[in-house]
């Protein structure tokens, strides 16, 4: 059975899943689309030529027309997560019978999760949603039932990043909405944060914005002009301590709900937006209250075709489960390129670890690219790990605030031995404290890291690099950051990858088998 979805709204994108395997995903922002971009015609179009024959199912993902106020549902729309939230029928597509599908946005991201997820069908599993507009948790029984236990804040993600807003003298008073990548932001400015005596300002501040509603109306950074943490800087101590307490305070919230109505010690998949923050995922996998969690590498909507797509899979077969690798984006697009500038060759690993050791920052790219927002690997900028300097660089190349962390990819068999070891971090999703004084590139001011971890298994073709930079270096870790333009997704073909290695003064950059080495 070939199940062919799509995803309306931001983060738009395209998948398909045949006989209960994700085939491909594709992302509008990569290709170097805008970041958390919508489906295009072209998109759509690609797709479809993608899957080879008219599918058997057309599935689309529940979304909505208008946001606050939240009206005309797309497909089953944003909520819901019970059967009046999922909707079937006959139809026909290029002349053939067909399928048409749809569950909600909020059913997307439980089943999207529940069939990622490494625990077989028929686990009872708890679930927890939290992203710019749904703060909830859920209990998911034998038979895929799922049923809602409480929510213990709405809109999570939107007030996160909405603070990061308010003190930014960038971020104009009259917007009409937040920025989403504020979100990440705020997590990286919460490790400058020093634990100190909460203040009343604090306080008052925080209760504002926890009691607003965010499904009614988005939260206006004009209306708390008479705040004293409007357009307070952020770069100021009192910022960077709310940042840090504000952080903690969210959690808290779910953490206390958790602790008081979730005791039969499931196992807790996580998704939404908030999936991506590593603190809280970390905090989630320590907290002791859990059999074990799981967080997808899509979790923000960017996941949501491939979660209403198994849907429809359960729906129509019985089976919510599939099959899948971080690696089911498009294969690089070797185009016509000006490579003036560059030298093509062969390459041994040797050579490139050497390079890196001796200071270049170059791209690397392997086979088809990572789901979800984070480079894995296959669409890299990577240096040595080692100074103040590399980072600095890295976020210039990058045109990044100096205050954003860059993370290390590791091989697993360093791990150990250089973080703070809670298990498997393949997708770069918890928080590690970091064990060497030597990794300075990748430590972030507060001692920690949000590290990959690598198997010969995960990327042998990374795993084979690290492996020989352990043996030239002693270490086994690289910096690695996704390969993009500013506001872009992923860059996915040669004239832009060349470009872009001329314009930011990159050192080289790996295509599969070539080396294109600055002149």
């Amino acid at each position: 059975m070939k199940i062919f979805a799509y995803k309306p709204g931001h983060d738009g994108h395209v998948a398909l899943i045949e006989d209960g395997v994700l085939a491909w995903s594709i992302e509008a922002e990569k290709d170097s689309g805008p970041r958390y971009a919508p489906i295009t015609p072209e998109l759509m179009l690609r797709g479809l030529s993608l899957a080879d024959d008219v599918p058997d199912v057309v599935a689309v993902s529940g979304w909505l027309k208008s946001f606050r106020p939240m009206e005309g549902p797309i497909g089953a729309g944003y909520f819901g997560v019970g059967p009046e939230s999922v909707m079937e029928r006959p139809w026909r597509f290029q002349g053939r019978s067909a399928r048409w599908f749809s569950s909600s946005h909020e059913r997307s991201h439980i089943i999207g999760s529940y069939a990622m997820s490494p625990f077989p069908q028929g686990e009872p599993c708890y679930a927890l949603v939290w992203e710019g507009v749904i703060g909830s948790f859920y209990r998911i029984d034998q038979k895929l039932n799922v049923t809602k236990l409480g929510t213990p804040m709405n809109g999570p993600g939107h007030k996160y990043g909405f603070l990061y807003g308010l003190a930014d003298p960038g971020y104009p008073a009259d917007a009409r909405k937040s920025r989403r990548e504020d979100a990440g932001k705020l997590m990286a400015l919460a490790g400058f944060g020093q634990e100190s005596a909460e203040t009343p300002e604090e306080r008052r501040l925080m209760e504002r914005i926890f009691a607003h509603d965010a499904e009614t109306t988005p939260l206006r950074k004009a209306d708390f002009a008479d705040d004293p943490f409007f357009n307070i800087g952020l770069a100021s101590r009192e910022f960077q301590n709310l940042a840090r307490r504000f952080q903690n305070e969210v959690f808290s919230r779910f953490h206390d709900f958790a602790s008081r109505k979730m005791r039969d010690g499931l196992p807790l998949l996580i998704s939404g937006g908030c999936g991506l923050n590593c603190d809280w995922n970390s905090l989630w996998r320590n907290s002791g209250l859990f059999a074990d969690t799981f967080v997808q590498p899509c979790a923000n909507d960017s996941g949501s075709a491939i979660g209403t797509a198994a849907d429809a899979q359960f729906h129509l077969t019985g089976n919510a489960k599939i099959e899948w690798t971080v690696y089911a984006g498009e294969e690089f697009v070797d185009d016509e390129a000006d490579l003036s500038g560059f030298e093509a060759r062969s390459f041994t690993d040797a050579e490139i670890a050497d390079r890196l050791a001796a200071g270049a920052v170059l791209a690397w790219v392997q086979g088809r690219y990572e789901i979800g927002p984070r480079a894995l690997g296959n669409r890299s900028l990577i240096a040595a790990p080692f100074t103040v300097e590399t980072h600095t660089r890295l976020n210039a190349i990058k045109k990044r605030e100096g205050f954003r962390p860059i993370a290390p990819i590791v091989m697993e068999e360093e791990f150990g031995r250089l973080f703070e070891n809670h298990g498997p971090s393949p997708h770069m999703l918890y928080f590690q404290r970091v064990l060497s004084d030597e990794l300075k590139a990748v430590t972030h001011v507060d001692g920690s890291a949000r590290a990959q971890t690598v198997s010969e298994t995960d990327n042998p073709r990374m795993h084979a690099l690290l492996s020989t930079f352990r043996d030239r270096t002693g270490f086994g870790v690289l910096c690695n950051t996704s390969l993009n333009f500013n506001g872009k997704g992923f860059i996915n073909r040669l004239s832009d990858l060349a470009r872009y290695a001329r314009d930011t003064g990159l050192d080289g950059f790996v295509v599969g088998d070539t080396f294109y080495r600055k002149a």
